[in-house]
């Protein structure tokens, strides 16, 4: 019997950004899945702060060399990947020159938010589903991370919803502390259009805040986990109003078991 197949979307993974709940999720959940017999792949971006020579990336030529339009201009996609050797595990790395090649993550020295990470989210959320696509790679449940993967669910369930290598994917959004006061850029809602995605799709992105964006990506999943216990309180109370499932924030050790029956629920195998 074919292993059920998890495709992890990961804004942080520890040891390649420093320690948070987050990074700590990115680095042992996936760990924790591939170790109860599942299949997996874990994508994440290529921040410039990641010493590729300590952490041992290199570059898959097969995977890179595609080119992405955001906003008509033309940005090459780069895959990198390196291996977690005591996890067993290969991370993939979207790279790409123009967005991840400074020594910080969101903000610059200073604390400013960068003025593109609206299409540093874009390029990383179509990147990671263009470079599964060229893999062949079917999964059932793509769990994204971090407010840097909001828009997978609606480029799966939209731009992506007849191909099929995503058609009978399950999308679950894990909801963090990890929001930004900032707005992006007018014009977002433009910049995020590809074929499929209807006028509709776009309300939230007219006014591209943290609240928002992270609306839109609820409203695309199937099922929501609470990652943190400061997740804005707005958002808890969008989410109780809805009908999915939701899996509760969980505290102590066995949340990778409580995970793996929860996605196990979702693709009907318990």
């Amino acid at each position: 019997m074919e292993k059920p197949r998890v495709l992890f979307v990961e804004q942080a993974i520890m040891p390649y950004l420093k320690e948070t709940p987050m990074s700590k999720i990115g680095r042992f959940l996936p760990q924790g899945i591939q170790e109860r017999g599942k299949e997996i792949r874990t994508f994440m971006p290529r921040f410039g702060s990641i010493n590729e020579r300590r952490n041992q990336l290199h570059e898959v030529i097969r995977l890179s060399g595609m080119n992405l339009i955001i906003n008509d201009n033309d940005h090459p996609l780069i895959i990198k990947v390196a291996s977690i050797q005591q996890a067993r595990m290969q991370i993939y790395f979207i790279d790409n020159e123009d967005f991840f090649h400074r020594k910080f993550t969101i903000k610059d020295k200073n604390g400013k938010f960068f003025e593109d990470n609206d299409e540093r989210s874009i390029f990383f959320s179509r990147g990671v589903l263009e470079t599964v696509k060229k893999l062949s790679w079917s999964p059932d449940i793509i769990h994204c991370n971090g407010w840097m993967s909001c828009l997978v669910p609606m480029y799966v369930k939209r731009a992506y919803k007849d191909n099929p290598v995503f058609s009978d994917a399950k999308i679950v959004y894990s909801l963090y502390d990890d929001h930004f006061k900032e707005t992006f850029k007018e014009g977002f809602d433009k910049k995020i259009k590809l074929a499929g995605i209807t006028a509709k799709d776009l309300k939230y992105y007219k006014e591209p805040n943290y609240i928002n964006l992270t609306k839109a990506a609820i409203d695309y999943s199937d099922a929501l986990i609470i990652g943190s216990d400061k997740v804005k309180p707005e958002l808890m109370e969008y989410v109780a109003g809805l009908k999915k499932p939701v899996l509760e924030y969980q505290t102590g050790d066995n949340y990778i078991d409580v995970y793996n029956a929860f996605f196990e629920k979702l693709i009907g195998k318990s």
